[in-house]
């Protein structure tokens, strides 16, 4: 069965955040159910059968890739964008694989999240960066590559790039430059 396309499953552990965009999407006449974690938008999802998500790439300690797996294996039709404002390329790669719609930076607008939704193809129109990426953007693609290879396990992924754990969190704590 189809997810109800008035429905929208917003997760986001910032509170705050998750309230703005839940009134934000309730005034462009969705019905909005939000979760701050994945049991519990597992349980929404199931019981409400939204037909769009809106899930952001780190939930506390919980990876939004990893709801990004459960929902659509739940419920195939689904639509889901994930939201991050720690963007990389190895992580937009494996949200697309894993059956997400869609990939934005914090912060979107509302339009341009439900945007996101319908849009179905790839635009081949998109101009090519003319500049090769920084040292420490290379750095954060790297770090998160290693950090999907390795499920999220931070201590893993620290001991695989040969660093110590709490270097590695600082470094994830911080944005990573745009180029």
């Amino acid at each position: 069965m189809p997810g109800d396309p008035k429905k929208i499953l917003i997760v986001d552990d910032d509170e705050v955040f998750c309230d703005a965009l839940s009134r934000a999407m309730a005034k462009r006449d969705f019905i909005v159910f939000k979760a701050h974690n994945i049991k519990d938008a597992m349980n929404i999802a199931i019981s409400e059968q939204p037909g769009h998500a809106l899930i952001d790439l780190r939930l506390g300690q919980e990876s939004g890739l990893q709801l990004v797996k459960q929902l659509i294996e739940e419920l195939k039709d689904i639509k889901i964008v994930l939201l991050t404002g720690y963007a990389s390329i190895s992580t937009a790669v494996e949200a697309i694989k894993l059956g997400a719609t869609h990939y934005l930076t914090k912060p979107a607008e509302p339009d341009q999240i439900i945007a996101a939704f319908t849009q179905g193809d790839g635009d081949a129109n998109i101009t090519p960066a003319t500049q090769p990426l920084s040292v420490e953007r290379m750095e954060w693609e790297h770090i998160q590559k290693v950090l999907n290879e390795h499920d999220g396990n931070v201590s893993a992924s620290a001991r695989a790039l040969g660093m110590h754990r709490r270097t590695l969190q600082r470094k994830l704590n911080k944005y990573p430059r745009k180029r």
